[in-house]
């Protein structure tokens, strides 16, 4: 197809189908350019998933998607000021705004990406051998997001001809009445805060507050609330500023379990009770199970109403709580062994009534207590 051909076709002259021609130069040269970023950026990313750190990733997997809209920006962005040119000149600075913006808009973009993908390689990379919280980690990641998107709008403002220090002055005056209006949600953030601070707790442990019907495992901490999942598997969302209010149990960071059991043996036992005691308490002190540098007894406790009492006292190794019932069985099922050992039987609640010669009953009173009787 010839110049002309392509003039007539189009019904363009000459000035128009230059600018026409550069426009769809520009877009080619624009689609060539982006699918090479692409497979440059395919290539690197795998070459660097082979090597022992997660961090050269990040970069590349952050800048996948800003790059192409970055390239796709700029040309467009090109091409419309040729062609912008061509029908109004008074659109050139209206294209450079929106280019400018938009740039910002895209490093924005680019960044949080950045910090994103920083906080996932932080807390999920294999590639890391040290511990790290995910609640610090998420509270930092959501401070520096934060931090680049009032960052970036405070540029966006400049770069449209607003005066920066104007905004800062009026968010002054504006944040005292803002404040009144939203001192609940001002008193979550900050409670939110001290919980990142402090880290009474993190995610997946397991809390509960003796002042407030709250208990289960710690599922998202946010600046407003926080997610709890009870027992029951209801999400509960708890407001930030409560925790500075009630007192929270975080078992999560226990050291221990506590084995703290009762075992009554019958009255005519009592003559097997202290070699009993002293079997259990060496079965005690041999446990693999039982932590012996912590404080343990077996002791006779108290004469009960049908049997005589004694208490097992012991901490576990293990704090899993499936574990722990595994242990405290094992150690209950051995106690009842060793009094079957020694002929001795655990008591059960028993009633003694007393009858009088001919039979009648006798009410158990101090007035008839000195009166004959039988026991049966």
């Amino acid at each position: 197809m010839t110049w002309e051909t392509m003039q007539f076709y189009f019904g363009l002259g000459d000035t128009q189908m230059h600018w026409v021609v550069r426009v769809f130069i520009i877009v080619l040269a624009t689609m060539v350019v982006n699918f090479m970023v692409k497979l440059t950026l395919a290539r690197i990313d795998k070459q660097l998933e082979r090597t022992k750190t997660p961090w050269d990733n990040v970069l590349i997997i952050a800048a996948k998607k800003p790059a192409g809209v970055f390239i796709w920006l700029v040309g467009l962005s090109i091409a419309a000021e040729i062609s912008g040119t061509e029908i109004d000149p008074d659109l050139s600075s209206l294209i450079s705004s929106v280019r400018e913006v938009g740039v910002i808009v895209v490093l924005t973009w680019f960044i949080l990406r950045c910090i994103y993908e920083c906080e996932k390689a932080v807390v999920n990379s294999e590639k890391i051998k040290t511990n790290v919280d995910y609640t610090t980690a998420s509270a930092i990641s959501k401070l520096l997001r934060a931090s680049v998107i009032i960052t970036s709008a405070l540029v966006v403002l400049q770069t449209l001809g607003y005066s920066i220090s104007g905004v800062l002055a009026f968010g002054g005056i504006g944040g005292i009445a803002v404040g009144f209006a939203a001192k609940d949600l001002l008193a979550n953030f900050f409670g939110g805060l001290i919980v990142y601070l402090d880290r009474p707790f993190a995610i997946g442990d397991w809390v509960r507050s003796p002042d407030q019907n709250i208990e289960g495992t710690v599922e998202h901490i946010g600046w407003r609330q926080t997610r709890i999942r009870t027992f029951e598997k209801r999400p509960l969302y708890v407001p930030n500023a409560t925790f500075s209010l009630i007192s929270v149990e975080n078992p999560s960071r226990m050291t221990h379990r506590r084995i703290n059991e009762t075992i009554g043996v019958r009255y005519d036992d009592f003559s097997l009770l202290p070699a009993i005691l002293a079997d259990i308490k060496d079965m005690i002190a041999k446990h693999e199970d039982l932590d012996t540098t912590q404080t343990y007894m077996v002791n006779f406790n108290q004469f009960g109403p049908s049997s005589l009492d004694f208490f097992i006292y012991a901490y576990t190794k293990t704090v899993d709580w499936r574990t722990f019932h595994n242990v405290k069985q094992d150690v209950l099922f051995k106690a009842m062994q060793i009094i079957e050992s020694h002929n001795a039987e655990v008591a059960f609640p028993t009633h003694t009534v007393h009858m009088a010669n001919d039979g009648s009953l006798i009410p158990s009173t101090p007035q008839t207590s000195s009166q004959p009787s039988k026991n049966t």
